[in-house]
């Protein structure tokens, strides 16, 4: 039976990326495995520039002053390193969710953040408008999608002062002019690889300006001048992801699969809108290509439905605890096939009620 995976995270992968990772656990090298081959060999070596290399070209920063780094402790680490690296004096945070809530938390450990603006009121079901970025303040930051509320920001503002962003559930899935960013970081495990890497996006001449002394594990300018080997990098991690990029490249780059994007995401909040038994969380202008999240109206049908899903091999659609109900999370891998499969069951329940 076919598997159709909505999971939040760890994300689907393309079949052919999943068999080029299992092949090189098996033979990468001359008969050496990809995790058993020192990372200073020039066979990974050329694994992690390729990674980088394709990271700006995906997102149309080449030439452009950007640095691509592949760092470990995830997106949550991510929320230290940008104060650690950029936060002087006070920082501008945007709340749309769990997300940049933590890295509000750990922001104050640095110094003063001012939150602009914040949907906490409302349990996160919408992205905050108009609201203003003070001109003296170190860094704007920003959460582009919010995978349990099934929020995306649509729009960017033009922020008087460096712009960052945590993209970690929907890099590479929509064309956006990337170069309105100052800082971009992604957890690999929502739209671009296995868990155990983060893609780290950052204009070189953004660094080096705060007087506090940096560790060196957490000092951007260290991996950028030890070209992400400053300690041993997660190989199968980068290499997957780089075979994830090299897929998306294939495919027509962000561009072409925006528009598959845009179709799965049509079709699944197309069925939630006209079926009476389902309501969908996010508000309308605000819904997630990414993340649909919804719930069902009548929870006595709450069995009969999980039970087709199931029988149609539906996985990981359960909500987060914050939101209860169903989160169907349509990264750039998942099939229209499956999305599909997802609204016929819908419908078909609709029938049975």
């Amino acid at each position: 039976m076919q598997r159709h995976n909505f999971s939040a995270g760890p994300c689907v992968l393309p079949k052919e990326v999943l068999l080029k990772a299992s092949q090189a656990l098996l033979d990468f090298d001359n008969g050496l495995s990809l995790i058993e081959i020192s990372h200073r060999s020039k066979a990974f070596v050329d694994v992690m520039e390729q990674a980088r290399s394709l990271a700006l070209e995906l997102l149309d920063l080449e030439g452009k002053g950007y640095k691509a780094l592949f760092l470990q402790g995830g997106a949550s680490m991510q929320f230290l390193m940008v104060a650690q690296n950029l936060l002087e004096k006070r920082a501008a945070y945007l709340n749309t969710g769990t997300w940049s809530d933590k890295a509000i938390k750990e922001a104050k450990i640095y110094d003063d953040i001012v939150e602009v603006a914040s949907s906490k009121e409302a349990n996160f079901n919408y992205i905050p408008k108009g609201f203003q970025i003070p001109e003296d303040h170190d860094y704007f930051h920003c959460t582009s999608n919010n995978t349990i509320f099934g929020t995306q920001m649509k729009t960017f503002p033009d922020s008087p002062i460096p712009m960052v962003c945590d993209m970690s559930s929907d890099i590479f899935s929509r064309s956006l002019d990337f170069s309105k960013f100052d800082l971009i970081y992604a957890g690999a495990q929502k739209n671009m690889g296995p868990a155990g890497t983060t893609l780290v996006i950052v204009k070189e001449d953004l660094l080096g300006k705060v007087s506090r002394k940096i560790p060196s594990m957490l000092d951007y300018k260290v991996h950028i001048d030890k070209g992400s080997m400053f300690n041993t990098p997660p190989v199968f991690a980068v290499y997957t992801s780089m075979l994830t990029m090299k897929w998306l490249k294939d495919l027509g780059g962000i561009a072409a699969i925006e528009k598959e994007n845009e179709k799965k995401a049509t079709l699944i909040y197309s069925e939630i809108d006209l079926n009476p038994l389902f309501k969908g969380f996010a508000a309308n202008e605000d819904r997630s290509m990414m993340n649909a999240t919804f719930t069902l109206e009548n929870e006595n049908l709450k069995e009969t439905f999980e039970t087709m899903l199931k029988e149609q091999g539906v996985n990981g659609l359960n909500g987060h605890r914050s939101v209860g109900g169903y989160r169907a999370s349509m990264y750039n891998a998942l099939s229209l096939d499956s999305v599909k499969v997802l609204v016929e069951i819908m419908s078909e329940l609709e029938s049975k009620a």
